[in-house]
């Protein structure tokens, strides 16, 4: 008998279906030479100190830094899970072989093989990787199964995440709450990539604090009702603002110069699991927790492809797949039937399989989104999704920018307008506003301009406006998702954004989790869409002076080497040492100081 394993209930009923294992046991699924069971989610955690020794029972800064010998993983304490677990462990001890039906990443791959290990599996292991849950994707993954251990690698990424994160997390939680805890107990909770985002909050939020207003000025005129700014920019001085105003004053206004360029914008790149919380967020207040699990709903309903990915390209061999996905959008036909009449396009800023590693950007399936009963959230999400995979097919949207330099006096001016000449992609989001507002753009320099001629002049009406220097934003979950993304740096270009990806803290997968431990614990709020952190959280990053523990840049290295053990860069043995001794580093300095240096 070969018995299939796959993450949650929803997604195995799915697998049965297809290998026609449809006679439904306590736990699992059978028929056609195959068992079809699931775990739901993780059955299996690393055991906790006091699983290795009573002297970690107690918080003693003696026992302090705890370093077991060898890890080991336990059951969840769940009676539900226990007795799924008995199931899976029964199945697996008679069976020919098993097929790994995990989420396809690095958490699906720990997930299951922590559960193969605990039922004590002996028997071969293939492993199935499928980007969707439809009938066609499942039938074609079955097709190429690979041996289990084709993903070691994959396998040993995540499991030193996850000791990372236990050494990390014990020791800095027991050792700082033990040492700074003002109130009794007050739980100084600390963790490898929760304390550094935090950190960037509370950072943000003395920006803020501190930041004092600079004034200054700025000289316009209005010449044929358009606004013509000096290309002095700010001034700094009201003095020197007001002879430049008293100097323009009374004179015509001439027309030095009209440029016109013609110029074209791409269509908005495909999602990745973390650009789709952004737009979400921006656009409809979703959390990113909200967006993933609406996002992984979608996937399990069969209408999206697998959503914890960080790349927003697609491998060359989806492009001959897409005809068939654009067309089961039925309720986008349409836009669609443009497209249908002759080659799709084929840009390498959409099919890139070099950018491409264990899952492709998000997109529909193809199956009819009106096949499924969806919430409102769910029709918003996937008309977001669908949208934009219909417009990476459109033309570009083509533009004229012009450009119009006046003088008075020797005072220089400029006014800047942009007219759309063909909309291209555009017109799948409902022309020009729909698209900024989806896109998240502002199109600041789109005012329509009257025809002008070099050298005609006439009256203007200048003024002086005073204006001052605005501190930087709070984090909204949109623009922290980012920093976390680029390692705290502002990225606007999505090409250095992707080579920043590499050095980001966090996983897709994981960074909802991460800013709602931060809720959950009570380190920051939400006012209105603005993350603040509370007195707790900026007492937390105050007590602590390390900054391994709670540098952006310095853990998005971290990162960097979990993606370097995954690509077989980095080994796996040397991540854990380093972590060992940075661990012992930090509890000694502590000890020692009373704070590290």
């Amino acid at each position: 008998m070969i018995v299939c394993i796959a993450e949650k209930p929803s997604v195995a009923r799915e697998i049965a279906r297809v290998l026609g294992a449809t006679e439904s046991h306590s736990g699992y699924m059978e028929g056609n030479g195959y068992q079809v069971t699931w775990t739901y989610g993780h059955l299996c955690c690393l055991k906790e100190p006091h699983d290795y020794t009573d002297y970690w029972r107690k918080w003693s800064l003696s026992a302090l830094p705890m370093v077991p010998p060898r890890f080991g993983i336990k059951l969840i304490d769940n009676d539900g899970y226990e007795k799924q677990f008995r199931t899976i462990e029964r199945l697996m001890q008679s069976a020919d072989s098993i097929i790994n039906c995990g989420d396809a990443g690095q958490e699906g791959e720990l997930i299951q093989r922590w559960v193969m290990q605990k039922a004590q599996a002996r028997c071969p292991v293939m492993r199935l990787w499928v980007s969707s849950l439809t009938e066609e994707a499942i039938r074609e993954a079955f097709a190429s199964l690979k041996p289990q251990e084709e993903y070691q690698s994959l396998y040993e990424a995540g499991l030193c995440r996850a000791i990372g994160d236990w050494l990390l997390g014990m020791n800095a939680t027991r050792l700082y709450t033990l040492k700074f805890a003002t109130r009794r107990g007050q739980v100084l909770s600390i963790g490898r990539v929760q304390t550094p985002t935090l950190a960037m909050i509370v950072s943000r939020h003395f920006e803020i604090a501190n930041f004092k207003p600079e004034k200054y000025w700025v000289l316009s005129t209005l010449y044929r009702g358009v606004v013509f700014t000096s290309t002095k920019g700010k001034i700094k001085k009201i003095d020197d603002g007001e002879r430049a105003l008293a100097a323009v004053r009374g004179k015509d206004f001439t027309v030095a110069d009209v440029q016109q360029k013609a110029g074209t914008e791409a269509p908005p790149r495909l999602f990745d699991l973390t650009s789709l919380q952004v737009e979400c967020n921006k656009k409809y207040s979703l959390s990113a927790d909200d967006t993933l699990k609406i996002i992984q709903s979608l996937y399990e309903k069969k209408l999206t492809t697998y959503p914890r990915v960080d790349t927003t390209y697609l491998s060359d061999d989806i492009y001959a797949r897409c005809p068939r996905i654009l067309q089961g959008l039925v309720p986008y036909a349409p836009l669609v039937a443009p497209l249908m009449g002759s080659r799709l396009r084929k840009s390498k800023k959409v099919f890139d399989s070099s950018k491409v590693t264990d899952h492709h950007a998000i997109i529909p399936t193809g199956q009819d989104p009106q096949s499924a009963s969806l919430s409102l959230d769910e029709k918003r999400v996937f008309d977001m999704v669908a949208r934009r995979f219909v417009a990476v097919f459109y033309p570009d949207c083509k533009f004229s920018t012009t450009t119009v330099l006046g003088e008075v006096e020797e005072v220089e001016f400029k006014a800047t307008g942009k007219q759309i000449l063909d909309e291209g992609w555009r017109a799948v989001f409902g022309g020009r506003q729909a698209a900024a507002d989806d896109e998240g753009r502002k199109d600041d320099e789109e005012q329509a301009l009257p025809d002008f001629k070099k050298g005609e002049s006439g009256p203007h009406e200048p003024q002086l406006a005073e204006k001052q220097t605005t501190p930087p934003k709070p984090y909204t979950e949109a623009t922290l998702l980012r920093a976390m993304e680029t390692a705290g740096k502002t990225v606007a270009d999505d090409e250095l954004r992707d080579a920043l990806k590499a050095n980001g803290i966090g996983r897709p997968s994981t960074r909802a989790a991460i800013i709602e431990t931060l809720y959950k614990r009570q380190y920051i709020s939400k006012v209105r869409k603005s993350l603040v952190p509370t007195e707790t959280g900026i007492e937390l990053i105050a007590t602590i002076k390390n900054d391994l523990l709670k540098s952006v840049e310095l853990t998005g290295q971290w990162e960097k080497k979990l993606r370097d053990i995954e690509a077989h860069r980095f080994p796996a043995a040397q991540f854990i040492d380093e972590l060992k001794q940075m661990v012992a580093g930090i509890v000694h300095e502590v000890m020692a100081g009373g704070q590290p240096s």
